[in-house]
Formats: C-alpha cells, structure tokens, sequence
C-alpha cells in the first residue's frame, strides 16, 4: 500500500506541470509548424496515426477505445487519412467485416520529420539549461513517464 503524500507537495507539483507543459507542448508545435513543408494534421489524425504507427493492423473500433474516440469519428478520421494517403485499410483475414489499419510509409516519414523537428528543438533548449537542471530533467523522466502511464490507465 502506497503511503498518502502530504496534499501540499503534491498540489505544487501538479500546478507546475499544468503550468509548464502547454506552454512546452506549444514551443514544440510551432517549431513544427514552422519547420514542415506540410501542414501539421489536426490533433486528433496525428493521435490516430500515432497510435496506428505504434499498433500495425489495428481496428477502428480499437483505436476508438484506446484514443477515447466515438467509432464513427475514428472511421471518418481512417477516411480522410486514406484519402489522403497517410493510411491503408486492409480486410482481416478471418472476419471480412473488420478492416485492419496500417499507416503509409509516406505517414512514417511525416511522423519522423515532426518527432525529429521537435527533439531538435527541445535538444536545443536543454542546451541552455545547467548541468544540474538537465541531470533533474534526466532523473524526472522515469516518473513522468511514470504518471503518463498511470493517466493513460486510469482513462481506459
């Protein structure tokens, strides 16, 4: 059993990552935006293709649970990305109702152009920083890492 944190260590703590990590998220995307020959995809076809990325062969229905997504918004998002050709449908094997997702190796190469802008950017930035606040960021990570988990948990 987990030992109960003192409410006010922890209330500070999460009122500097709800303070600090929009305003990194945003640096982040305009640095993208700035730095991409292609328009940046809206949030929720970038989580899609994201998501399908790391899960070759997923459903739509699946995809829906994972992203939190209503099907019918997921399956028109599958249509707009196939148009455009960052995603394939292909029919499952077995069971000729269900297609499986797989993304284009023209999305791979659009998710590694943004995912590389955005650690050359954040690189950049963690050069200006002390040795002794990058070795805190450094030992930080496993626990954000930590707690990203458990939000993405508890919201399944």
């Amino acid at each position: 059993m987990r030992e109960a944190r003192p409410s006010r260590g922890v209330d500070h703590v999460a009122a500097g990552l709800v303070a600090c990590l929009p305003v990194l998220n945003r640096h982040i995307k305009q640095s993208i935006d700035r730095q991409l020959p292609d328009p940046r995809l809206p949030e929720r076809q970038l989580a899609l293709l994201r998501y399908v990325a790391a899960h070759d062969g997923a459903t739509v229905h699946k995809a829906a649970d994972v992203l939190h997504m209503v099907p019918n918004n997921v399956s028109t998002l599958v249509s707009r990305l196939t148009d455009a050709g960052l995603l394939e449908r292909h029919q499952d094997g077995t069971d000729k109702r269900v297609a499986r997702l797989c993304v284009t190796a023209m999305a791979r190469q659009r998710i590694g152009e943004a995912e590389g802008i955005a650690t050359r950017h954040l690189s950049s930035a963690l050069r200006t920083l002390t040795d002794g606040d990058l070795e805190a960021l450094g030992a930080a990570l496993g626990a954000l890492e930590a707690l990203a988990q458990h939000l993405a948990d508890q919201s399944a």
